[in-house]
C-alpha cells in the first residue's frame, strides 16, 4: 500500500502519534502536514515546468545544423597542398633548416641473451 511500510506499521505509527500528541492536536498536525506536502508538491511541479520551458526555449534558440560530411582524417582533401610548410612558433612559414637528414635509420637493437638466436 505505502511501499515498504505495511498496514500494521501505519497503525503502530498512528497509535504512537496519538499517545504523544493527544487526540486534540492530532487533527491539527495532520492538516498542517497535508498543507506542507501540498506546498512541496506545488513547488516541485512549478520548478519542473520552469525547467521544461527553459529547455524548450534553448532548443529553439540553437537549432541543430545537419552534420557536415567530411573526408576521413587519414585521407587528405583532394587538391590540398601537402608540401606547404606549416608556420612555426615565430609565425614564419619558411621551412626550418635542420642539420639532420629527413630520414634517419634507427639502430637495430641487439637481441637479449635469453632470446633464441642470440649467439650463445
Amino acid at each position: 500500500m505505502f511501499g515498504p511500510i505495511g498496514v500494521w506499521e501505519m497503525v503502530i505509527i498512528l497509535v504512537i502519534a496519538l499517545i504523544v500528541f493527544g487526540p486534540r492536536k492530532l487533527p491539527e498536525l495532520g492538516r498542517s502536514l497535508g498543507k506542507s506536502l501540498g506546498e512541496f508538491k506545488r513547488a516541485s511541479n512549478e520548478l519542473r515546468n520552469t525547467l521544461d520551458e527553459e529547455i524548450r526555449i534553448e532548443e529553439r534558440r540553437t537549432p541543430k545544423a545537419p552534420p557536415a560530411k567530411s573526408a576521413p582524417p587519414s585521407a587528405p582533401a583532394p587538391g590540398a597542398a601537402q608540401d606547404a610548410p606549416e608556420p612555426d612558433a615565430s609565425g614564419s612559414s619558411a621551412p626550418a633548416a635542420s642539420p639532420e637528414p629527413a630520414t634517419v635509420a634507427a639502430p637495430t637493437p641487439e637481441p637479449h641473451p635469453t632470446e633464441p638466436g642470440a649467439g650463445a
